[in-house]
């Protein structure tokens, strides 16, 4: 660690791994695709690669994608080249060949590393791509070894670990991590070796982890939540890290016991799902202790959650640009609908804020105020990549406007309303998409639940509500009509209703309110209409 004169998150990712290393060399890191890797292990498999990449011609500054499956390889290509200052990129591997093209181009990036199971994708877009120099390819052995890609796993093997690391800057970037694209192309958040490590020692201390936590993850390397805090969390307490291909409501709890995992992240969606599943005799035979992740819950979901799995959870708001939003803190009372208060790091000296400014104007308003939720801290991102029209909108004055609507109450508690742009007008009315969508997700008949606004002939908005059933059940909207008035004043009720199979979805499993919008012409033809159908409220 720094000295005291230091500030401990003023670090790059090789100081910082080099000295958490040297704390548990023979300790188990990672726990991936079958492999086991030790702290030693690991960094050394994360020095040949830095050699690899630097063998092969990249170089501080360069930009190198990874479009792999949860891997070994992935870990140790991110940190391998932060270790010699270039930059990772990370690609949602269900994108298809136009959509990678776009980050390839848009990052010019130098290098490519795919997976054989994506190989054809990885080809085509990367022949679109005239910056790409270097391809290396994991697994490839049954495409016998193309002639413009590298073997990975060859050229790993070969290499000679790092011996001396270069001088990076703890400001310098480890990686952009493009956002989801949900209001137009999706933009590089530049994210900085500082934030990686300061992100880890803070979610270790928000989880009070220590060296025998052994942190669980389903979710993919391209999503930020496994980067900061299961990745760098768990480098930081000194755990173990275990990490598995995806989300699978089904094998979830096999997959947390096989696991013995004692800290869980979740995002979105996943735990009104895990709620969903068929009560079992095992649901408490788990030794987790601590779930955590986004968004907050109402108390009788809470209550009911722990209460079933004998585990506790705690919530958050955080993004990309900055992982230092605000948190609960554990054994701590909770406030309904609360994400908890400003996030501080375990050393002083780090002044993290939550204020709330006007929407329109930008200025910061009082308490109880509902606007623009704005932070301000020393891991703010320095900026989207090469994004000028994006930054002046988002970054003012030190503060990042994150886009999304709240307010704080006298004590400092945050609580999230919902997207700017998700705000619904309806006869006068604002509505918070989110507050609906909680109600309908309430439903036993119902596993997930998008609403939107859409034409009203008297102006202003209608509400609509997407809902995809639970398995093997088959919602009314005319009961789902009544559920919501039960629960919702009447004009918070959505009027129309679209039951399907699934919801379009970004990397991080939020739903693309994006592409609903524009799926077709006239949204709510062919919709159940309460109207239409006599149903009055009031």
């Amino acid at each position: 660690m720094p000295t005291d004169s230091k500030k401990a998150w003023e670090q790059s990712l090789g100081q910082f791994l080099e000295h958490v290393v040297a704390r548990h060399p023979d300790k188990t890191f990672i726990e991936i695709g079958g492999l086991s890797r030790t702290y030693q292990e690991f960094y050394d498999g994360v020095r040949k690669s830095a050699a690899m990449f630097g063998g092969l011609g990249i170089g501080k500054g360069d930009r190198v994608c990874l479009f792999l499956p949860n891997c070994i390889e992935y870990v140790y290509s991110w940190f391998g080249l932060s270790l010699i200052g270039a930059i990772a990129v990370p690609v949602n591997t269900a994108y298809k060949r136009d959509e990678m093209a776009y980050i390839l181009n848009n990052s010019e990036a130098k290098g490519l590393v795919s997976d054989s199971s994506l190989f054809e994708v990885a080809e085509a877009a990367a022949n679109l791509a005239a910056s790409v120099e270097i391809r290396l390819l994991r697994d490839g052995g049954e495409l016998k070894s193309p002639s413009s890609w590298t073997d990975f796993g060859g050229a790993h093997n070969v290499a000679v670990p790092l011996a001396a690391m270069p001088e990076i800057s703890p400001h310098d970037i480890s990686m952009l991590v493009y956002t989801s694209g949900t209001t137009g192309n999706p933009k590089g958040v530049q994210v900085t070796h500082l934030m990686y490590v300061a992100a880890g020692q803070g979610f270790a201390h928000w989880t009070e982890a220590t060296p025998d936590d052994r942190f669980f993850t389903c979710l993919p390397y391209y999503h930020a939540n496994i980067q900061y805090y299961s990745t760098m969390g768990a480098l930081a307490a000194g755990g173990t890290l275990v990490v598995t291909d995806r989300f699978s409501a089904s094998r979830f709890w096999v997959q947390v016991r096989e696991a013995k995992a004692t800290i869980v992240n979740f995002i979105g969606m996943m735990m009104p799902v895990l709620s969903k599943n068929v009560p079992s005799p095992d649901d408490k035979d788990n030794t987790v202790r601590l779930f955590y992740g986004s968004p907050s819950f109402p108390p009788d979901f809470l209550a009911d959650f722990q209460d079933r799995f004998d585990t506790d959870i705690i919530v958050g708001f955080g993004m990309t640009e900055t992982c230092f939003g605000t948190i609960e803190k554990i054994g701590v009372e909770r406030r309904a609908g609360s994400s908890g208060e400003s996030r501080q790091h375990p050393q002083g000296g780090f002044e993290n804020q939550v204020r709330i400014a006007d929407p329109v104007t930008g200025v910061h308003v009082g308490v109880d105020t509902v606007g623009e939720i704005t932070i301000h801290n020393p891991a703010i991102m320095p900026g989207y990549w090469r994004n000028d029209e994006q930054n002046a909108e988002s970054l003012r004055d030190g503060w990042l406007y994150t886009g999304d609507l709240g307010w704080v109450d006298a004590d400092g508690f945050l609580y999230f309303v919902d997207r700017k742009k998700d705000i619904i007008r309806r006869r006068g009315e604002n509505i918070s998409s989110q507050e609906v969508e909680n109600v309908v997700k309430r439903h036993p008949n119902v596993l997930d639940c998008a609403v939107l606004a859409v034409p009203s002939e008297l102006g202003e908005d209608e509400v609509k509500a997407y809902v995809t059933p639970r398995e093997g059940a088959t919602p009314d909207p005319e009961e789902l009509v009544y559920w919501c008035a039960e629960n919702l004043a009447y004009f918070k009720v959505p009027r129309y209703w679209e039951i399907r199979d699934e919801l379009p979805r970004t990397p991080s499993l939020r739903v693309r309110k994006d592409v609903l919008r524009q799926e077709r012409e006239d949204l709510i033809e062919g919709c159940f209409d309460m109207e239409a159908a006599g149903i009055k409220l009031r």
